[in-house]
């Protein structure tokens, strides 16, 4: 694929992973994205997974007509990416890796420190000409690894912005952006908010004409759109008008009222109403409508003195994310001794500008004609 007249796609599609990174489920593959910038030098944008070498180097030869790479810029070190730099140093032995200091010793903890001894240790903002163009590095350390560095191609104005702006799916398959790639940030890179927003204020400066991630779709249209989702993500802003509701439920009395609270919901207009059985979807999926969303109601049942599992573990999952910035209401289910709403609060003491609503549904073993009340005072309070 051509994305330049200089700028080629070699890259590779995974059709046959079933979880990302042993966690995500990725019902459309993965793709493994690599670039080639062919000027009066050669410079290759990271490898590709190791079950897939033979095929990118195909790419890549095919893409060099008879040249030889002069570098191989190494934007990001997590294996997806890396575990064919041997390979490439193996096939190009006088090519040099460029990358910073964390880069290289990442690669040789990974690798060997054979793989790392023809490097170029650049800097945060140093540039690298391949004759008729020049490139820029522009670090981007936590987002989500300490070595991550972007390069900027001052000629055509091209991006190559490492992990950011990736989402899960290969590249043949035809779905919205938006969806799998807030999955992939919120599961991946959503703690790291604040050095998202660094990086953001950075590329503020630069004229972008083309994303290439190292997953998803090479990115050329509509640039603010993308911009913009990433500014609110990482800013932990409101992106979308309604309410997230998630429970777990172990007789379905729970769940009953969750689905009346929803329904209460819709009646009374709400825009948007997400409602996630945490026992059984796609926690990944929840997380994101969590953060999608300014308004999530956590209902579950007290359980050994504690709350559900999953509940727990969904909990857990928000703050390792810095949830924060939303409102909270809560559900609560107990035969005798309903303890989920204070283990739920003490478990959100330390987010961040979190407003829980004093109007706690508090249900004893099933819905009655009072709990029912109490859910509909609820959806009255979350519409407001």
């Amino acid at each position: 694929m051509r994305i330049t007249d200089s700028i080629k796609y070699i890259g590779v599609d995974d059709k046959k992973l079933d979880l990302f990174e042993s966690q995500f489920t990725v019902p459309n593959g993965m793709a493994y994205n690599s670039y080639v910038i062919i000027d009066s030098k050669i410079a290759v944008f990271d490898t590709v997974d190791r079950n897939f070498t033979d095929e990118w180097l195909g790419n890549l030869k095919s893409a060099l007509g008879g040249r030889k790479p002069d570098y191989l810029i190494v934007s990001h070190v997590e294996p997806d990416h890396s575990a064919s730099v041997s390979a490439f140093v193996a096939e190009f032995p006088d090519a040099v890796l460029v990358g910073n200091a964390k880069t290289f010793k990442m690669l040789s903890q990974f690798y060997g420190e054979n793989t790392v001894k023809n490097t170029l240790a650049v800097s945060d903002g140093e540039t690298l000409s391949l004759g008729s163009r020049e490139l820029v590095f522009a670090f981007a350390p936590m987002v989500h690894w300490p070595e991550v560095m972007m390069t900027y191609d001052k000629k055509d104005r091209v991006l190559f912005s490492a992990d950011a702006f990736g989402k899960f799916g290969a590249l043949d398959t035809d779905e919205d952006w938006a969806c799998e790639a807030r999955r992939y940030y919120f599961g991946i890179v959503g703690k790291y908010g604040m050095q998202v927003q660094n990086v953001l204020k950075k590329l503020s400066g630069y004229e972008i004409n083309a994303i290439c991630p190292l997953h998803g779709p090479v990115l050329t249209e509509n640039l603010d759109y993308y911009l913009n989702l990433y500014n609110i993500w990482s800013s932990y802003g409101v992106e979308s008008e309604g309410v997230c509701i998630c429970y777990t439920s172990v007789y379905g009395h729970t769940e009953a009222a969750a689905r009346l609270l929803a329904k209460k919901l819709i009646d009374r207009g709400c825009p948007k109403v997400a409602v996630n059985d945490l026992s059984r979807c796609d926690m990944a999926e929840a997380v994101e409508d969590a953060f999608r969303y300014g308004k999530l109601v956590l209902a579950t049942t007290t359980y050994n003195a504690g709350i559900f599992p999953f509940m727990h573990q969904f909990i857990d999952e928000l703050k390792e994310k810095n949830y924060q910035n939303r409102t909270v209401a809560i559900i609560e289910n107990g035969s005798w001794a309903p303890m989920a709403a204070k283990v739920i609060k003490g478990m959100l003491e330390g987010s961040k500008n979190l407003t829980i609503l004093d109007n706690t549904v508090t249900i004893n073993s099933a819905l009655d004609s009072s709990s029912k009340q109490s859910v509909e005072k609820l959806a009255e309070e979350l519409m407001k």
